[in-house]
């Protein structure tokens, strides 16, 4: 199915000293860019069938995490039903130590830090990744694993993956694209 991601601007290579292009927007035809350019080109060439979204901020590449080995290996992101007793942050040194973690429970908070790392935008993660239920939960995330050095961002042009975020001005992430699935959006 086609898509038109329209937003008040695009910054088709993610580096932040790239002026926005405005008005333009960003057609995905399944897991890839099929066209950028104009709002109305895209909407006259594709329009009758292609679905519409409209977001308030700057549609860019994704963010890439350096430190997500470290965020999802070595810390416990609490479930909302323990805030009181954990609190919402992290747990990282002997409070995680004190949690006597299991399989299961690092599955589980690796599936709610990355649905964090989602809502900031992240599309790509550096790894690689030991543990076997973070690694499964990264798998089925849909974020591109690098291992080595940080890759570029990955520019919004035809036949890249549809792979992006939309931030507002104060640089909040509106919402987070994968394979041109919506897989986080801000209420």
């Amino acid at each position: 199915m086609l898509t038109i991601h329209r937003a008040r601007g695009l910054r088709p290579d993610g580096a932040p000293g790239t002026p926005v292009r405005p008005g333009h927007a960003v057609l995905v035809d399944g897991a890839r860019v099929a066209a950028t350019g104009p709002y109305e080109e895209l909407a006259a060439a594709h329009g009758e069938r292609a679905r519409v979204r409209t977001w308030d901020g700057v549609l860019t590449p994704g963010r890439h995490e350096p430190d997500a080995v470290a965020l999802l290996e070595s810390a416990y992101w609490p479930d909302p039903r323990e805030a009181g007793e954990l609190g919402t942050d992290p747990l990282t040194g002997d409070a995680l130590t004190a949690l006597g973690m299991t399989d299961t429970r690092w599955g589980a908070a690796a599936r709610r830090g990355i649905q964090r790392l989602l809502a900031a935008g992240t599309t790509s993660l550096a790894g690689p990744f030991t543990r076997p239920a973070v690694r499964t939960a990264v798998a089925r995330s849909g974020l591109r694993v690098v291992e080595g050095a940080s890759p570029a961002p990955l520019a919004l042009v035809p036949g890249a993956p549809a792979a992006f975020a939309v931030f507002a001005d104060d640089g909040t992430c509106l919402v987070t694209v994968l394979d041109g699935r919506l897989v986080h959006r801000r209420s």
